[in-house]
């Protein structure tokens, strides 16, 4: 009976055995061959096809280009990438000093050991940094990396491209009529980055700030790792950069500027119109001054407003935000920011203007 029950699992085997055998068996390239099989049909090929389509199609892309709607979204994009692109290398060149060069125990040493009084420092900080919010953004992020409560680094990050030397001097020589713009700007800044720094101290939460990752370096010079940080920074935040400037443009080429005339003659739409034109023109804050002083149909108040909201958050501020911070830190932080700075500022500029 033994041997009965035997000979129907050995043949069971033996026929196992032949199929396998007569399965061919792929190695593990010929594998990874057909699973990519798709991905032939990827850069060479489609850069050719890309190719052939544009040349075909100049003479409609011609003059699609050519007419005004589109020179005037090339003319912004090309403005806000040219003025924005040497503050935001400056920013991650700080940025990589500042993982690679600074100890961590540094700020700790630097920084009040209370979060509460950490800020106004912070805040105060900001005028060391002789760039824009560009530049403010990698900024932030790399001292959040180090150690810094994320309310300091907050409050540095909107404080710093407003109340900066450089910032300030050109708002004197745009309104050399005006003097007092230039403390109403300070004040407005620094009582807003603070306001705001405070907020997130008491409402925030860890899970909203989530910082990009890093290249480690481990096992690296400190000039290979200074580099290394530089190139990942530089491409990380150079993206939403790019998409921010095309985001400006585009609201910018289709915006009447009918809107701007008539909202001028009511004290209340002149404050929020020009603040959301300062989120809309992202202009660098060296030179918003400048932009500011041209729009004399506003109140100097409305002016304030705009040179007060558009250094902390405007739609290229918004995409780096989310790109360093993620986006659910930028969809809430920027909201708060800008209604913020809309009140303080035409506080400010009730009281001092």
């Amino acid at each position: 009976m033994a041997i009965t029950k035997a000979a129907p699992q050995e043949t069971q085997q033996e026929t196992q055995q032949e199929t396998q055998q007569k399965t061919p068996q792929r190695t593990p390239q010929e594998t990874d061959g057909a699973g990519q099989e798709g991905r032939h049909l990827n850069s060479p090929l489609l850069l050719t096809m890309l190719m052939v389509v544009l040349v075909l199609l100049q003479s409609p892309i011609r003059r699609a280009l050519s007419a005004p709607v589109m020179q005037s979204w090339t003319t912004v994009f090309v403005a806000v990438m040219v003025q924005a692109l040497p503050f935001l290398v400056l920013g991650v060149l700080l940025s990589a000093a500042i993982a690679v060069f600074v100890p961590p125990s540094f700020f700790a040493r630097a920084l009040p050991g209370r979060p509460a009084l950490a800020v106004p420092v912070a805040s105060a900080a900001g005028a060391v940094l002789p760039g824009c919010e560009c530049a403010s953004v990698p900024v932030a992020g790399a001292l959040v990396r180090r150690g810094v409560t994320p309310a300091a680094a907050l409050a540095f990050l909107l404080s710093a491209p407003a109340i900066n030397p450089i910032v300030l001097t050109a708002t004197a020589v745009a309104f050399p009529g005006d003097p007092e713009m230039v403390l109403a700007r300070l004040v407005a800044s620094l009582l807003v980055a603070c306001a705001m720094g405070w907020l997130w101290l008491r409402l925030g939460r860890t899970d909203w700030l989530k910082l990009p990752s890093h290249p480690a370096h481990d096992g690296q010079s400190r000039g290979e790792a200074f580099w290394n940080s530089v190139r990942h920074d530089v491409m990380h935040a150079g993206g939403f950069l790019v998409v921010g400037a095309m985001a400006a443009a585009t609201l910018k080429a289709v915006a009447p500027e009918s809107w701007l005339r008539a909202a001028a003659d009511n004290p209340v739409l002149a404050v929020l119109a020009l603040a959301v034109l300062a989120v809309v023109l992202s202009i660098c804050s060296e030179a918003d001054a400048f932009v500011a002083a041209s729009l004399s149909q506003f109140s100097l108040t409305a002016r304030l407003t705009f040179l007060v909201v558009g250094p902390m958050i405007d739609l290229k501020l918004f995409a780096m935000q989310a790109g360093t911070f993620g986006r659910s830190f930028a969809l809430r932080f920027a909201p708060a920011t800008f209604a913020l700075a809309v009140v303080v500022s035409a506080l400010t500029g009730w009281v001092i203007l």
